[in-house]
C-alpha cells in the first residue's frame, strides 16, 4: 500500500514517485485524486482509428505540417506545426504575438439549443444571467453539477432569441444537457450540429478578417457575432479567443462540406499579413490565466477554487444547477472557512526555459523544499517577463501573493539535477490581455474575484 512521505523528507530522495501516487498533496475532497505520479514522458505512437473523430479540417491541419495531435472531446486535435528542430512551439508564439495566425479548434464542438424554451433552459444550466445575453452576443460561462463541480466552461453564443450554441471545452456537453432536459420535459431541441471554429489570433487579426469581410468587423465588441461569408461560405464570426491576444472565432457553417473552401480563403487572404497555422498557444493563455478543462480544473473542482467566483452572480434571482452549494460555500469564505483543500494560483519559478507540454503534474513543496504539498497545472516560459510562469494548486492557505515555494521539475528543466527550483505566489493574469476579463476587470478595480 502506498505511504507518505515523512515530514520534512526531500522529494529528491525518493526515486519511486513514477510508481505510486503522491500521498502527500491533500487531496481529501476529490473522489477521483489528480493522478500525481511522476511518470515523464512515455512516447508512443497514437493509433488513428475511427473511434476518435476527424475533424474537417484535420487533413488541412496535416497539409500545414501539424506533426503531432491529442485528443480533445474525442476528436484529433492538432499541437505542433514547427518540430522541435526548428524552434518547436516559440516559433508559433512569436507568430501570434507579432502577427496574425490560425487554429484548428474544430474540436470546441457546438451544441446547439434551439426553441421557445431556449432561454429558460440555458438559464437553468449555466450560473450567470443568461436573460442578460441579447442576440448575436456571446459569453463565457460555467456549467456546475449540483456539488458545484464545474462540468464545462464554454463560450455561449446566443445566436437568436431561441437559440443558443455552446462552444464547448473538453468535456461531453451534449448527453448531460440531454439528461437534464428529460427530467425537465422543456419545449427545446438540443443536438450537435456541423459547425466547425478556426480561431485567427493575433494583433494583425483585425486587418486580415477586414480583408475577408469587410470594415463590418470594426463595430463587433468583444464577444460580438457578425453573420457573414467566407470563401463563398456561411459563417458566424465572433470577438473571442483563447490567447490573450487579440482575436476571432470563425464559426463555420456545414463545416463537413466547405472546410476547404474557407480555410483556403483564410490563407490567401492572410499572406500579406504573415500569417501561421499554429497551434493552440497554451504558452499565452497562460499568461493571460486562461484556464484549460481538464488541465486546470475539472468537474471535481468549484469555481471558488479556480479563480472563477466571478462566475457566480449574486443577483441571479433564478434557480440554476449548482446554485445552493455555491451560495453555500461563498457565505462559508466570506465568514472566513476554507471550504476546499487547494486553490488555484498564479507562481513564477526559476529553471530552465519550459518551452513544451509538461507531461506530468509536477509537484510543489513549501519554501522548505520539505514533503509536496501541492502540483502545477500549466507551466511554460514567458519571453515577455524572461521567467517560467505556471499555474497550480497549492494548500489554501498558502494562496497568498508573495508566499514562497519550491517546485520539483524534471532534470531537463532543473537548474540543479534532483533539486527543486525557487518558486513563488504571484497575481494573474501575469500579462494583460488585448480583451480584458471579468476577472481582470474587476481586479484591477480592486475587487476580490475568488468569491
Amino acid at each position: 500500500m502506498d505511504t507518505p512521505l515523512a515530514p520534512g523528507a526531500a522529494l529528491a530522495a525518493t526515486t519511486d514517485l513514477t510508481n505510486r501516487q503522491c500521498l502527500t498533496v491533500d487531496q481529501s475532497d476529490r473522489t477521483v485524486p489528480i493522478n500525481l505520479r511522476q511518470s515523464g514522458p512515455t512516447p508512443v505512437q497514437m493509433l488513428i482509428s475511427t473511434r476518435v473523430r476527424k475533424s474537417p479540417y484535420w487533413h488541412l491541419a496535416h497539409q500545414a505540417g501539424c506533426w503531432r495531435a491529442t485528443v480533445y472531446n474525442r476528436m484529433y486535435h492538432p499541437r505542433g506545426y514547427v518540430r522541435p528542430e526548428d524552434g518547436g512551439a516559440m516559433v508559433e508564439y512569436d507568430a501570434l504575438v507579432n502577427h496574425v495566425t490560425m487554429w484548428n479548434v474544430a474540436v470546441e464542438r457546438q451544441i446547439q439549443v434551439k426553441g421557445p424554451d431556449a432561454e429558460a433552459f440555458v438559464n437553468y444550466v449555466v450560473t450567470r444571467d443568461v436573460t442578460r445575453i441579447q442576440p448575436m452576443n456571446g459569453k463565457y460561462v460555467i456549467l456546475c453539477n449540483e456539488a458545484g463541480g464545474i462540468l464545462n466552461d464554454p463560450v455561449l453564443l446566443r445566436i437568436a432569441e431561441d437559440e443558443f450554441w455552446f462552444s464547448l471545452s473538453d468535456s461531453d456537453l451534449e448527453q448531460w444537457l440531454c439528461g437534464v432536459n428529460v427530467g425537465l420535459k422543456m419545449n427545446v431541441s438540443i443536438r450537435e450540429i456541423d459547425v466547425a471554429p478556426v480561431q485567427i489570433q493575433g494583433p494583425k487579426s483585425l486587418a486580415l478578417m477586414e480583408d475577408l469581410v469587410g470594415p463590418a468587423i470594426r463595430d463587433v465588441p468583444y464577444y460580438g457575432l457578425l453573420a457573414a461569408r467566407v470563401g463563398g461560405r456561411d459563417v458566424v464570426i465572433s470577438q473571442t479567443g483563447f490567447s490573450g491576444e487579440a482575436g476571432y472565432e470563425i464559426y463555420l457553417r456545414d463545416a463537413t462540406l466547405y472546410a476547404d473552401d474557407m480555410w483556403n480563403a483564410v490563407l490567401e487572404a492572410g499572406a500579406k499579413h504573415n500569417l501561421m497555422v499554429i497551434a493552440p498557444a497554451h504558452h499565452r493563455r497562460i499568461a493571460a490565466g486562461i484556464l484549460s478543462w481538464g488541465q486546470d480544473l475539472d468537474q471535481e473542482t468549484l469555481p471558488f477554487q479556480c479563480n472563477l467566483g466571478y462566475q457566480v452572480p449574486r443577483k441571479k434571482t433564478a434557480d440554476y444547477i449548482g446554485k445552493a452549494r455555491l451560495e453555500a460555500v461563498r457565505a462559508d469564505l466570506e465568514s472566513g472557512g476554507a471550504p476546499y483543500a487547494l486553490q488555484l494560483v498564479g507562481i513564477v519559478l526559476g529553471g530552465e526555459p519550459i518551452t513544451d507540454y509538461a507531461p506530468d503534474f509536477w509537484l510543489i513543496s513549501g519554501e522548505d523544499a520539505g514533503t509536496p504539498i501541492g502540483f502545477v497545472t500549466s507551466p511554460w516560459y514567458s519571453p515577455e517577463l524572461g521567467t517560467n510562469i505556471a499555474m497550480g494548486y497549492v494548500p489554501y492557505g498558502m494562496r497568498h501573493e508573495g508566499t514562497r515555494l519550491t517546485v520539483w521539475l524534471p532534470d531537463e528543466y532543473a537548474e540543479r539535477a534532483g533539486e527543486p527550483v525557487n518558486a513563488q505566489v504571484v497575481p494573474m493574469p501575469f500579462r494583460a490581455s488585448a480583451n480584458p476579463s471579468a476577472r481582470e476587470l474587476a481586479r484591477s478595480h480592486g475587487r476580490d474575484t475568488a468569491y
